[in-house]
């Protein structure tokens, strides 16, 4: 028996991250109802027993939980509130999940818009990029109502560990925080190794030496291995690390503050997709800093 045996769950978004995501809730014995803008993932994922919908509208009138992974806060908006949007085919009582990384504001918005509708709202941004998709071990960020945190409990369950930050929102303002970490961090670890080369010690004993004192990091340990290893394909991809800092840096000029060292972080990453690097994975800034990378 699995965990969610019997339970409909409705996944819009199936990129990098959602399509892992899609095939732990069906290994938990969830039944799934699909759709993408691009077909090749639905057609992937049907051939794998899961069901397809023509629209965004027909997820919920097929399912009463609806999670959404996508790219940006207009495609959210557009999925939600677009022409056969979530929103038009909302029965009540549906859960609408957003788990990509969506402006807080209008975060706020999309939450009142599926309570008029009669439905409730989480915002449950994630963190840990492919390999936590597919090992099912994301960190999730979740603001929504007590009840409503409670209801998605055993799906979140599947994809990860999550912790319930407080009212709708409030998860998105923790995943800024936490793009503003990983982004800082890629970027020392970038600068770090390319002092190392550039002074003629082994970048890759170096990060060995590093491992286990104060500067040992995830990021130093998974990102740093692909700066050495020169191999960039996307687990989080720059263009999106340079979105989430825009949106960080948004919220901070909207709060009456300044973040310096997030704003030249993305003024690095600027450069990089200048440069065409925007695809690969968001560890390449070090291609910002050393071109010989």
């Amino acid at each position: 028996m699995g965990k969610l045996d019997g339970t409909t769950i409705g996944f819009i978004g199936l990129g990098l991250m959602g399509k892992p995501m899609a095939r732990n809730l069906k290994k938990a014995g969830a039944a799934l109802v699909i759709h993408n803008r691009s077909q090749g993932a639905v057609n992937e994922l049907k051939a794998e027993g899961m069901t397809a919908a023509k629209s965004a509208a027909a997820v919920a009138g097929r399912a009463k939980v609806v999670i959404m992974m996508l790219s940006d806060t207009p495609a959210v908006e557009n999925v939600l509130t677009g022409r056969n949007g979530v929103v038009s085919g909302l029965r009540p009582g549906t859960l609408v999940i957003d788990m990509g990384t969506t402006k807080v504001m209008a975060t706020r918005v999309f939450a009142a818009e599926v309570a008029a509708a009669g439905g409730d709202y989480i915002d449950a941004p994630v963190s840990g990029g492919t390999i936590g998709a597919e090992a099912g071990t994301l960190t999730i960020m979740a603001g929504g109502s007590d009840k409503a945190i409670r209801r998605a409990m055993p799906i979140f369950d599947v994809l990860g560990k999550t912790t319930h930050v407080g009212a709708v929102g409030t998860g998105q303002v923790a995943k800024a925080a936490n793009q503003v970490i990983v982004g800082l961090n890629i970027g020392a670890v970038a600068e770090a190794l390319t002092l190392a080369r550039k002074a003629g010690a082994d970048p890759a004993r170096v990060r060995q030496a590093l491992k286990g004192g104060f500067a040992d990091s995830r990021i130093l340990e998974v990102h740093g291995q692909r700066m050495i290893d020169g191999v960039f394909k996307p687990g989080g991809k720059c263009t999106t690390q340079r979105k989430d800092l825009s949106q960080a840096l948004e919220l901070a000029e909207a709060l009456g503050f300044e973040m310096p060292a997030t704003a030249l972080n993305m003024s690095l990453y600027d450069r990089l997709i200048a440069a065409g690097f925007g695809e690969l994975d968001h560890s390449a800034l070090i291609k910002a800093i050393d071109p010989e990378a």
